[in-house]
């Protein structure tokens, strides 16, 4: 068979070319540069899951839980964290809203508490407002420590130390939790609603001492409106 000149040419031009890659990689190989393959390696063993924490009780509302639970990893370790008090402000008076929270146990016991009268000036038995000022009778909402024990004109009582700018003058205004007649659940059951407070959380002094319990002092007491 006779090859033409193109067919001549173009199989040099494929000879040369092998010659010239297989020379290359020789001498790649023989000064080391030529790159190892890369090892196919087995696939990393899965991570063992973390153990979630324990369930709360969904009586707390989610969104509610979730800013008490920033509030508290907000705080230093000064503040305990196996308890705390969370009180929801959206609900009426007449419903335990009042959240003693086990967050080892994700166990919840739930007591009727006070909102201020100038937080609700018709006594509906809902709070409408919140103020951080003197004088205004009002209840204050964000995150408080509670702190020591004392007895004043309601008995044994405890104050709180506000730590947000909203709640900021609760210790100066002796904004603390105490036991009260109208806080009662009689009260409850005789008017549909609790009495009203000075802003301060009071419980019925039955339940006085079951909060004491829960709380001691150094751990967080939080309270807020979510709509």
């Amino acid at each position: 068979m006779t090859l033409d000149r193109r067919q001549i040419l173009f199989g040099g031009a494929v000879f040369a070319a092998t010659s010239m890659l297989g020379g290359a990689v020789g001498t790649a190989r023989r000064t080391g540069l030529v790159t190892p393959a890369v090892p196919v390696l087995p696939p990393a063993p899965a991570m063992p899951a973390m153990a979630a924490g324990p369930v709360i009780d969904p009586v707390v509302p989610a969104a509610l839980l979730a800013e008490a639970r920033d509030a508290l990893d907000r705080q230093g370790a000064s503040i305990k964290r196996d308890r705390m008090a969370i009180v929801d402000f959206a609900a009426a008076s007449s419903t335990p809203r009042l959240h003693l929270v086990n967050l080892e146990s994700g166990a919840v016991r739930s007591l009727l508490v006070t909102h201020g009268s100038g937080s609700d000036p018709g006594h509906s038995g809902w709070t409408e407002r919140f103020s951080n000022q003197h004088g205004s009778n009002a209840s204050c909402h964000g995150a408080f420590r509670v702190l020591d024990y004392y007895h004043g004109k309601h008995g044994r009582s405890q104050r709180l130390a506000g730590l947000d700018p909203s709640n900021s003058n609760a210790l100066d205004r002796a904004i603390v939790i105490h036991g009260a007649w109208y806080a009662e659940p009689q009260v409850v059951t005789d008017t549909g609603k609790l009495g009203r407070s000075q802003g301060c959380f009071a419980v019925g002094d039955t339940k006085l001492a079951e909060l004491y319990d829960h709380l001691g002092s150094d751990r967080l007491l939080y309270a807020a409106k979510i709509a």
